[in-house]
């Protein structure tokens, strides 16, 4: 489930796996570096010195305007939690709506029983005792070429978690059968997307995800102050099976929608203006408890 893509781009070798491993100016540079990480990679499966830990969740849920109420059970009587999320504001053509991935989710009203995932994957169990061996020895490449392999190695947990999800887990899409060039392409029913990127801005929602799948005592995953996953070689996100779930970007947002998700977050005004700099379409912030 390895995608070798971005890990040549770590390393400022544009193109694509295996293509790069034949081009015509990179090639040998590129199948140099493949050789090292292959023989890298073995020695850390075989040594046992980099381990995986993971964890995810599939709960009762049903959307309430741009919020997905998660439910405690099945009975969906009781309010385990609420998740938050934010809606494009920018102008479009007439058909083509303004997305939210509460629209994923199942109206409330509806009746319809409907379903939301998460997850938390590790692969950098023990990374930073290696890491550090090989920085006391100021081996810097060696240092470099196993954070790259901790990184290939969580996203490729992450795929191959969402591909149990979507077939035996959740099994939304049980006779899905791809490959992994499929699965790169994203070719599967469903997305995985992750707080802090473009479909959900706002980090902080992990601190929700994390609380519904106890991801450090089942994972080894904590989270910092700022939201950065420790160890540093983690995903996490969560699941949307809808069969038109396509991963979007929400973009700017403007004050009545910040002033709309601070309500509904609970939290003043001015911390989500701090939360979501990047994404304000405006520039006079506000100052206080203006929440």
């Amino acid at each position: 489930c390895i995608d070798w893509t971005p890990f040549f781009q770590t390393w400022e070798m544009k193109g694509r796996y295996p293509a790069i491993l034949d081009d015509p100016e990179k090639g040998e540079a590129a199948r140099g570096l493949w050789r090292d990480a292959q023989a890298m990679l073995r020695r850390l499966l075989d040594g046992g010195q980099l381990r995986a830990r993971g964890v995810v969740g599939i709960w009762p849920a049903a959307s309430v305007g741009d919020d997905v109420e998660v439910y405690a059970d099945e009975s969906r009587g009781s309010v385990r939690t609420t998740l938050h999320f934010l809606r494009q504001q920018v102008q479009k053509p007439p058909g083509r709506p303004n997305l939210c991935l509460a629209d994923l989710v199942a109206p409330r009203a509806s009746g319809v029983k409907d379903w939301i995932g998460g997850f938390a994957v590790t692969a950098g169990i023990g990374l930073d005792e290696i890491v550090a061996a090989h920085e006391k020895d100021h081996d810097d490449y060696s240092s470099i070429l196993c954070k790259a392999l901790a990184d290939r190695l969580a996203e490729a947990f992450a795929e191959r978690m969402h591909q149990r999800v979507r077939t035996t887990l959740w099994g939304y899409a049980k006779d899905e059968g791809l490959d992994n060039d499929a699965l790169i392409q994203e070719e599967y029913r469903g997305i995985r997307p992750a707080p802090g990127y473009p479909a959900c801005p706002d980090h902080a929602e992990k601190d929700t995800l994390f609380a519904l799948l106890d991801a450090t005592a089942n994972a080894g995953i904590r989270l910092t102050e700022s939201w950065a996953m420790l160890p540093s070689a983690a995903v996490s996100g969560f699941y949307f099976s809808h069969p038109a779930s396509a991963y979007f970007g929400v973009g700017r947002i403007d004050r009545d929608q910040v002033a709309d998700y601070a309500r509904r977050c609970g939290v003043a005004q001015a911390v989500i203006e701090k939360r979501l700099a990047s994404s304000l379409a405006y520039d006079d912030r506000a100052t206080g408890d203006a929440g």
